[in-house]
């Protein structure tokens, strides 16, 4: 089969098309013919060397964590899927390539009212997203801050808050394009970080309270301002790290607030919580998809042979939701 390769550590240019054995899937697996897959930062790590694939190593060396696509073969143990079943999932790696193999568990039936395009731009972000506010335990009324709110997680993070009853929805972006773009998503209170200071902006929008919940994609560079920001027992969760990895920490003003700070990662997690959190992102989020309440929203598409300029568009920071590679 057809498939990206990472031939060196490098920029965009060392991502090349070729020929690789196609996957083979155990008695509890799937084969799965890949429609279409979409770009994460981490994609751009793992081609710089800096992300490695957890498990063994492989003999070649293909991104991607996430598909859409449709079931060539179901193994022996597998019940409720059959060949012509379209499906979607995320992956520890692999997606940039004609076919996948995936455990049973971490696939959820495509929407019938997706195409294959909008399906491959919806599992790593959504479920991500849902996960992180699910382990902040948000409840209706609280109020999130949702940084990058124009990143797919992000894009993700606003609306499933919506749906779970946060209010309200504040989010911080580098523009005034992407905050309106958020804004037309269910973003109630836009803030752009190279204007304004959002720790203070925060503030202000709760009346003084701070937010409840806080979904952080930048990391070091925001953890004082996130301290700022967090309401009395709110709850920081940190799912990535493009400001930094190491920070001073005010223990003095995490114990006034009574927060808690959590990390969170999906990739590396094992099967049996990576296929809870995709049940329950199928319980929660799916309908909300299948009935149009939650849009997921496609920046711009590439062929999977333009890998090479899809990610050097992902490096300009231009893209307000995801980018995908139709295979």
């Amino acid at each position: 089969m057809k498939a990206v390769v990472i031939t060196e550590y490098g920029g965009p240019e060392v991502l090349r098309m070729s020929e690789i054995p196609d996957p083979v899937a155990g008695p509890e697996d799937l084969l799965i013919a890949v429609r279409a897959t979409a770009l994460n930062r981490g994609d751009l790590l793992q081609r710089r060397g800096l992300y490695p694939q957890p498990g063994p190593a492989a003999d070649h060396e293909v991104p991607g964590l996430e598909f859409a696509g449709e079931v060539i073969e179901a193994g022996s143990r597998v019940e409720g899927y059959a060949p012509g079943d379209r499906v979607m999932g995320v992956l520890v790696g692999a997606s940039y390539a004609e076919k996948v193999v995936t455990h049973h568990r971490c696939v959820v039936r495509i929407p019938d009212r997706l195409s294959y395009t909008e399906a491959a731009s919806i599992p790593e972000a959504y479920i991500t997203a849902h996960d992180a506010l699910v382990q902040c335990d948000l409840r209706a009324g609280e109020s999130v801050l949702v940084h990058a709110a124009g990143s797919g997680v992000g894009i993700a993070a606003i609306q499933v808050a919506r749906t779970l009853g946060a209010t309200p929805v504040i989010g911080t972006a580098g523009s005034d394009a992407k905050l309106a773009a958020a804004a037309r998503l269910g973003l109630e209170v836009g803030i752009d970080y190279t204007k304004k200071d959002f720790s203070v902006e925060v503030m202000e929008a709760t009346g003084g309270r701070g937010a409840d919940v806080i979904v952080d994609f930048i990391g070091a560079s925001y953890l004082d301002r996130n301290l700022k920001s967090v309401a009395e027992c709110g709850r920081i969760i940190v799912i990535g790290m493009l400001g930094g990895i190491a920070a001073e920490l005010n223990l003095a003003l995490l114990l006034a607030r009574r927060a808690s700070i959590m990390g969170t990662l999906l990739r590396p997690r094992p099967l049996e919580q990576k296929a809870a959190a995709t049940r329950a992102f199928e319980r929660s989020v799916i309908p909300h998809i299948a009935s149009g309440r939650i849009e997921p929203v496609v920046d711009r598409v590439f062929a999977l042979a333009d890998v090479a300029k899809a990610h050097a568009y992902m490096e300009t920071n231009a893209n307000f939701g995801k980018i995908v590679l139709e295979v």
